[in-house]
């Protein structure tokens, strides 16, 4: 299994063991890089309606929201987000650190050591937006 794969798997259990305040910061974390064409194109739209109800500019999901969202659907996104923002997906270890809730989670473990180990091995960024170094 490739680490992308291997990351989007996890991430998938992360979620699954998460709380329902938790599953919908993570939501709303995987959603913020992408349009609204690459929204529908994932798991059946189901997170193009999430974002529409909620507007667009303000997005907030609600944990009921949240709820209709299965682990296969936050799997697919996570895969899509990867080829997006390597980033946003790094971004997620903040998000499930903070959360006691899943602080002695096997799969919290072993997702927040592989994107420590990809943000290790990855070059850096340079001269683009996401560049904290640049201007």
């Amino acid at each position: 299994m490739n680490n992308e794969k291997q990351v989007a798997e996890l991430v998938g259990q992360v979620y699954e063991e998460a709380p329902a305040v938790v599953r919908s910061r993570l939501i709303e974390h995987l959603l913020k890089p992408l349009g609204i064409l690459s929204l529908v194109a994932v798991a059946n739209g189901v997170f193009a309606k999430i974002s529409l109800g909620s507007g667009w500019s303000n997005l907030k999901v609600r944990p009921e929201d949240a709820a209709r969202v299965s682990v296969a659907d936050v799997v697919a996104l996570a895969h899509h987000v990867q080829q997006v923002s390597v980033q946003a997906i790094e971004g997620l270890a903040r998000i499930v650190a903070a959360s006691p809730a899943l602080a002695g989670s096997t799969a919290t473990v072993m997702l927040l050591t592989m994107l420590a180990r990809q943000s290790r091995e990855r070059a850096p960024v340079v001269g683009n937006d996401f560049d904290v170094s640049a201007g």
